[in-house]
């Protein structure tokens, strides 16, 4: 039985994904943000997958302080980690900072997953062969990466801009990590699970909700198949020692430009552990 963590667990793709890891009979820490949703959850994925090996975590991906504490969970309960899948993820329909100041889109969906993985590296490598799941999205190949202005202090804030950045940030951190964790056994891939019919924009604007309506009825893919994206990059025998790479229905695709810029990637690595404060 493997031990894999799945972030952002209680809805969408990260809730099928889990009830199909558990059906492998993995066993599964499911994070959430709420307590009571989180268990719920909990109960209904061991009701589906006939597993009880199903546990929840808690953690709000906004606060530096609560990605700390998560880890510290996990490292304590988890004396094993084969696979970490970082899911957590959101759009905010108004810009803000978190607590600790940052650009909240920024926050939680790039240096939530940059925080956690690097506090969890230590026992993954120590799990190896161990895997790391980054959940980016096709809205890398739009995002920017103004390493002075990570923020958008100096306007220019919006909605697709600040979600595009943030995963931009996640294929380069995937890119980025591969070449520090060559040679220990922990891959790290990256993959865009389709436009998923899922609340992860539930926060988006009033006036974005009704165009986003026809595209979910044409082209939007079930919450359970885009939760397939992320068990086969967590299991498939195939990608044993595949790492660095960036996927698009289960195979490897280029990714864009930017992500491709290994200079700007180490910076940005540099600045998210400033941020974050790993340095």
């Amino acid at each position: 039985m493997k031990t894999m963590v799945v972030t952002g667990a209680t809805s969408g793709i990260g809730l099928e994904a889990s009830v199909q890891l558990a059906k492998q009979g993995h066993r599964v820490v499911m994070v959430g943000r709420d307590d009571a949703k989180t268990q719920a959850c909990v109960a209904q994925v061991q009701q589906r997958s006939g597993s009880q090996a199903v546990e929840p975590a808690r953690c709000d991906f906004a606060s530096q302080a609560s990605v700390r504490a998560l880890a510290e969970d996990l490292l304590r309960r988890c004396p094993r980690l084969d696979v970490l899948v970082n899911n957590a993820g959101t759009v905010f329909a108004s810009y803000g900072k978190t607590e600790d100041g940052i650009e909240r889109t920024f926050a939680v969906n790039h240096l939530g997953y940059f925080l956690l993985t690097n506090l969890l590296l230590d026992r993954l490598k120590q799990s190896a062969p161990a895997r790391v799941v980054v959940v980016a999205s096709t809205g890398h190949y739009r995002g920017d990466m103004n390493l002075a202005d990570l923020s958008w202090e100096r306007g220019g804030w919006s909605v697709m801009g600040a979600y595009g950045r943030s995963k931009l940030g996640n294929v380069m951190m995937t890119r980025s990590l591969a070449k520090r964790l060559a040679g220990t056994g922990v891959t790290v891939n990256a993959l865009h699970p389709g436009v998923v019919a899922s609340n992860i924009w539930s926060h988006a604007p009033m006036w974005a909700k009704p165009l986003l309506a026809p595209i979910k009825a044409l082209f939007m893919i079930s919450p359970e198949a885009g939760g397939q994206t992320i068990t086969y990059l967590a299991t498939a025998r195939e990608l044993e020692g595949v790492s660095g790479e960036y996927f698009e229905k289960n195979r490897p695709k280029r990714a864009s430009r930017l992500a491709r810029d290994e200079a700007l990637a180490e910076a940005l690595w540099a600045r998210s552990a400033e941020l974050v404060k790993l340095t």
